[in-house]
């Protein structure tokens, strides 16, 4: 345990940006999750809106710092791929 009072404050702001980032990449998770459903069931109207969504939420986790830029993209273009493959 720390016992520096700086320490002891930098641990506390450690957990909460933890747990930011865990809440973010859930909420990612489920709407990723969103798409895969919607391609699996050949939905695809549902499938363009849920990468809508997607897109948007891994481009904000890209700016809070939760991902790199190249994670971000590859997450993205493997669910784009997806739903362009049921346009086919």
């Amino acid at each position: 345990m720390a016992q520096i009072k700086s320490q002891m404050k930098r641990n506390k702001t450690n957990e909460k940006a933890r747990q930011r980032n865990v809440a973010i990449r859930s909420r990612i998770a489920t709407a990723s999750k969103k798409v895969r459903l919607a391609v699996e069931a050949k939905d695809l109207e549902k499938a363009r809106e849920a990468l809508k969504l997607a897109n948007k939420l891994i481009d904000k986790s890209v700016t809070s710092g939760v991902y790199t830029r190249n994670t971000a993209a590859r997450k993205k273009s493997s669910l784009t791929k997806l739903v362009n493959a049921l346009e086919k």
